[in-house]
């Protein structure tokens, strides 16, 4: 069965808005239209929630059951234990967090950790940093031909027996190209090491199912998948625990606490639960059944079918032209929807020509600049990108493929 895009799109108010909709949206992977589901509840919460949460009174009770409920939802889309979904004001920020915890960790195992420069800064530097406080950092180094993270490569960052935790990309927000997660920790666990994902740029394209991926981690952002501006951590319990709190001392023993030093976002996390019930609606339209990880797993396939049929023409298109490298894979089927190019001249001007041309996109480096040094790319031109995720059109591409040929 293909996804219904007419449906699909209907959920969303951005296509029905005279400001939005005047121009075909490419810029999905900095940021994806929220669904009409995020938006009702994220209101209605400021309307009649906007108390602190779980206090003796009707307010305080429903903008705390509405809180647990996005909790309890996402974690079983995802197949996790409630207690180990987190909140926080971004990934970046609970990235951060999650090196602090590890710093102690590390150092006390004597452990080396694994980084990428394929990812996005915010899952490389700050592991990067703990080199100052002597900590082992080992580099897992993409093909400077294709960018691809080759699995040898990281058999033998691993072979010493050394290494106690690897932090990779799902897949990066300018390469694309979709690692084998799974693949990945099996052998991280094989030696010893835990595992730490940024899913950022791959949860848009469909929520994760965490026990076939096999991580220890997996982080990925609200507002790249339909909802408010939160970042959201999958912390398995065993490692969770294991790493040294950072909130109050007291929040210690509830592990979804245990590693959120700031106060939550009441309002946006209770409109997460608006992202379930986008999944849900998907699913019935589609007639997909099951419980809450067989849904999100069914709509998963959906969304991707839809965005690799969608893709391909772009793909096809770019690598056909002379005067333009495109990075990741030229395979829809290999690669999320994110579609950067190395052009002949500077990037940004033309992201405003298209914009001119009725195409949203931007362009330069997108904080992925450990992956485009790596590719010999020169950031003062940057980079062309143009992200699609499930809800875009056929028509949409055209347009886009059309005004591409007028700008370049």
């Amino acid at each position: 069965m293909a996804l219904d895009v007419d449906f699909v799109r209907s959920q969303f108010p951005a296509f029905q808005s005279p400001v939005l909709s005047s121009h075909a949206f490419f810029e999905n992977a900095g940021g994806s239209y929220p669904c009409v589901q995020v938006v009702d509840r994220l209101t209605r919460f400021y309307h009649d929630r906007k108390v602190q949460p779980y206090g003796p009174y009707p307010g305080a009770q429903a903008g705390g059951a509405e809180m647990d409920e996005a909790r309890t939802r996402l974690a079983a889309m995802m197949g996790v234990a409630r207690q180990e979904v987190s909140f926080g004001p971004s990934t970046s920020a609970n990235t951060y967090v999650l090196a602090q915890a590890s710093r102690k960790w590390l150092a006390g195992t004597g452990g080396a950790v694994v980084v990428t420069n394929q990812d996005h800064e915010a899952n490389s530097g700050v592991w990067r940093r703990l080199a100052d406080e002597g900590i082992e950092v080992r580099e897992w180094k993409v093909d400077p031909e294709t960018g691809s993270l080759e699995l040898p490569s990281l058999a033998a960052l691993l072979a010493d027996g050394c290494v106690k935790l690897v932090c990779f990309p799902h897949c990066s927000n300018v390469i694309a190209e979709i690692n084998d997660v799974a693949a990945i920790c099996a052998m991280a666990r094989e030696a010893g090491a835990r595992t730490v994902v940024d899913g950022v740029s791959y949860a848009p394209h469909g929520f994760p199912d965490i026990p076939a991926l096999g991580c220890d981690v997996y982080l990925f952002s609200a507002y790249k998948t339909y909802g408010p501006h939160q970042g959201i951590m999958v912390l398995r319990e065993a490692f969770g625990m294991e790493l040294p709190g950072q909130a109050h001392f007291f929040n210690h023993g509830t592990l979804y606490k245990r590693h959120t030093p700031a106060g939550p976002d009441h309002a946006q996390i209770a409109a997460c639960a608006g992202m379930a019930d986008y999944i849900d609606a998907v699913a019935a339209r589609h007639g997909v059944t099951g419980d809450a990880a067989a849904r999100n797993r069914g709509v998963h396939d959906l969304m991707r079918a839809q965005e690799v049929a969608v893709i391909q023409p772009l793909l096809d298109y770019l690598a056909g032209r002379n005067d333009l490298r495109l990075l990741g894979p030229r395979a829809a089927e290999r690669r999320a929807p994110t579609v950067a190019v190395e052009l002949n001249r500077p990037a940004e001007p033309v992201s405003e020509e298209l914009g001119r041309n009725g195409i949203a996109c931007w362009a330069g480096d997108f904080y992925a600049v450990r992956p485009l040094e790596a590719l010999g790319i020169d950031l003062a031109k940057g980079v062309l990108r143009m992200s699609a995720v499930h809800y875009t059109s056929a028509e949409e591409v055209e347009r886009l493929i059309g005004a591409l040929d007028r700008v370049l």
